[in-house]
């Protein structure tokens, strides 16, 4: 006799997602503070669509094989020093290959003065010269994390995204199964609502899924019998939540009699999204059940597994050490 389960079959969620990523120059300015330093015509429309930036020390020492010119350029202390030890003729020789080579923009870190001929050329080639009084690497960190959001694949999916004792949740399943309701009863437990209905997906980083609501209808929740209601307005801004990392999903069903669902959770249950496997539960709906205490309970369950404990196997374990003993025992009467 073994107490145990049958594997269970990863569950898979197929969505195509968006693959036209892309970020404007005006956005970035904007979210950075950054000074502009000369006019190019049209220049916020700009499209990123890279999340890589270059310091481009090689290239103004006239190096431009594998120059990625579709990638921002920032230049720091040391670039800059670089081209004070040229002299004119050389800087300006220098600096008119570099910006001959079509590029987003040129960043300027640490609030340093740039060359006039370096501003002459830049809007001669119609690059953006920009300007921040950030630290090179500190800003480079910053601008590269900003990018890798904003750039990353990404999918919408029809859903609920809520945070629960710091655990992202996202519950999925056909309309009307009890979803925006079980969200709301979170919501007065003193949780926090990220997105209902739509719950746009971004893929961070190999390990990291990020929900959002799109802005739209960010903080309202659909109540069937009910209508709209604005979560932040009826509940404070404490009740919602920008974003939030996907830790768990949460197949909410009918139930079917006809189905044998966990009733141990030995075996893990993954969903799958945009390439990343997400542990999940299946959780059927019939009246009675309390799904808010569910999901509660579900979010500290999987914490405490994250931290190295697990009640099913730790139960498991109890039962085939009492078979044993009992084993043992019916052998030495024998």
């Amino acid at each position: 006799m073994q107490f145990e389960e049958k594997n269970r079959e990863k569950r898979q969620v197929i969505i195509m997602p968006d693959f036209s990523y892309n970020v404007t120059l005006g956005r970035i300015i904007s979210e950075f503070k950054l000074e502009e330093l000369n006019y190019v015509p049209g220049s916020h429309d700009i499209e990123i669509k890279t999340a890589d930036i270059n310091r481009p020390g090689l290239q103004l020492a006239g190096f431009y094989e594998y120059f990625g010119s579709d990638r921002i350029q920032l230049i720091g202390m040391a670039e800059m020093a670089y081209l004070a030890s040229l002299s004119y003729e050389k800087r300006y020789e220098s600096l008119k290959a570099f910006f001959s080579h079509s590029f987003p923009c040129l960043i300027i870190a640490r609030g340093k003065e740039p060359f006039p001929e370096m501003v002459e050329l830049a809007t001669e080639y119609g690059i953006p010269l920009l300007r921040t009084n950030e630290e090179t690497s500190r800003f480079a960190s910053y601008l590269i994390l900003y990018l890798n959001v904003e750039l990353a694949p990404r999918i919408t999916m029809h859903g609920v995204l809520v945070e629960v004792y710091g655990e992202g949740v996202l519950m999925i399943g056909e309309s009307g199964v009890g979803k925006s309701e079980t969200a709301l009863e979170l919501v007065k437990r003193g949780h926090r609502l990220v997105a209902d209905d739509v719950v746009e997906i971004r893929k961070v980083s190999n390990r990291t899924l990020v929900g959002s609501s799109p802005d739209i209808i960010r903080h309202f929740i659909e109540i069937r019998g009910v209508g709209i209601i604005d979560v932040k307005n009826l509940y404070g801004v404490g009740a919602v939540k920008m974003t939030e990392n996907i830790n768990l999903v949460v197949h909410m069903e009918l139930w079917d009699t006809n189905k044998q669902y966990d009733r141990l959770g030995i075996n893990d249950e993954y969903t799958e999204i945009l390439g990343l496997k997400i542990p999940s539960l299946t959780i059927p709906v019939r009246p009675g059940r309390n799904l808010a205490i569910i999901i509660e309970v579900a979010a500290m369950n999987h914490r405490q597994k994250k931290m190295g404990y697990n009640a099913a196997k730790v139960l498991n374990e109890r039962v085939m050490r009492e078979i044993e003993r009992n084993s043992m025992r019916n052998i030495n009467s024998d």
